[in-house]
């Protein structure tokens, strides 16, 4: 189930909690709720929703404390009556909290609406090894290459020709990836992987978690540049275009990967669609496991087996993450090198109900 979903605050609703006019009720003001929406507080500026639902519950019973949106510096306060929310309005409005680091706080009444299908990513316990997951053939190695190593990299997709999609940019080496199949054209070979990523390439070939490293021949290499705020929408890497080890090297900033198993097999999207939109449960799908894990900068993550072939994997669109109680800006770039080996049969899994090649 998801959060409760609150609508904007009307600019027009009295900051004293006070009952309003004629003309207002006229343009369906707020003029009462048991909700505020709080701007200038949140986990962005360093306080979190308990220590925001402690000074709050000096007015009343507090029901909960929600992001108000993505920012991490606005909220929703829910209290159980609206005498509890005029009180906490007419006392804080506008003023600076000594309990909340001497923030002044913007409050506005606010409406609640019914929950969406889609749910909030700080809902789900975000892992910092593979093994917590317990997400079988998922494994991460952290500290990958060196601090040095990842500006030589920088550098050299720098140095390099950059395709403009909606949201992001991408450079793609052996292969070109085409969006709107979500395959490849294996008559159309762009040539071997440049020489910057070989370094990559032969660390690994001895990756630990490998049983046929002799055999690991990746010739497909997706360069993708995340601003602040882009993410992925849910998907499971074509499984008629890539064979079953997938790497993904982290670079220049973190992120959280959040996994879906969908109990129902694979959603499949509509041609064409992209998955750069910030629709996080196509379909309506809602029965589904989560498991969500952190990404450091430099660090290797390998889906292979189970997690490459079964479990969707997504990028929340969000600026910040909050990764066990700390808050996680996103910084000015994410870079990740996805590299990958280009099937050339269909794929004959044992994950028919996620597999295209056996749809």
């Amino acid at each position: 189930m998801g959060l409760p979903r609150f609508g904007p605050p009307d600019p027009k609703a009295a900051a004293g909690g006070g009952g309003g006019d004629s003309k207002a009720k006229k343009t369906n003001q707020i003029i009462s709720s048991p909700n505020l929406y709080v701007a200038n507080c949140g986990p962005a500026v360093g306080l979190s929703h308990d220590t925001i639902a402690s000074v709050f519950a000096s007015f009343g019973d507090v029901h909960g404390v929600y992001a108000a949106d993505d920012s991490g510096a606005r909220v929703v306060v829910c209290y159980n009556d609206d005498s509890c929310a005029a009180a906490a309005l007419a006392a804080l409005h506008g003023r600076p909290c000594p309990q909340l680091a001497g923030r002044i706080l913007h409050i506005r009444y606010s409406m609640l609406r019914p929950s969406p299908t889609t749910v909030d990513s700080s809902s789900v316990r975000v892992c910092l090894s593979a093994s917590e997951t317990e997400i079988p053939g998922l494994y991460l190695l952290p500290d990958f290459i060196t601090p040095h190593e990842e500006q030589e990299l920088l550098a050299a997709v720098d140095a390099r020709p950059w395709i403009s999609l909606a949201k992001r940019r991408v450079q793609h080496y052996g292969y070109q990836f085409c969006y709107q199949t979500r395959n490849v054209n294996t008559k159309q070979h762009m040539g071997e992987l440049p020489s910057f990523v070989s370094l990559v390439l032969e660390r690994i070939s001895s990756f630990p978690n490998l049983t046929d490293a002799a055999d690991v021949s990746l010739d497909q290499l997706t360069v993708n540049e995340y601003p602040p705020g882009v993410g992925l929408s849910p998907h499971i890497d074509t499984h008629s275009a890539f064979e079953g080890l997938i790497f993904s090297l982290s670079l220049a900033g973190p992120c959280i990967m959040e996994f879906r198993r969908y109990e129902q097999g694979a959603w499949f999207p509509k041609a064409g669609s992209s998955i750069d939109t910030e629709s996080e449960n196509s379909e309506n799908c809602t029965n589904f496991s989560r498991r969500a894990i952190y990404l450091p900068p430099r660090s290797m993550l390998l889906l292979s087996g189970e997690a490459r072939l079964a479990w969707h994997h997504y990028i929340p669109h969000h600026k910040i993450d909050i990764v066990n109680d700390s808050v996680i800006k996103r910084s000015s770039r994410r870079v990740s090198f996805t590299i990958r080996k280009v099937r050339t049969s269909p794929c004959q899994c044992q994950f028919p109900q996620y597999c295209d090649s056996q749809r």
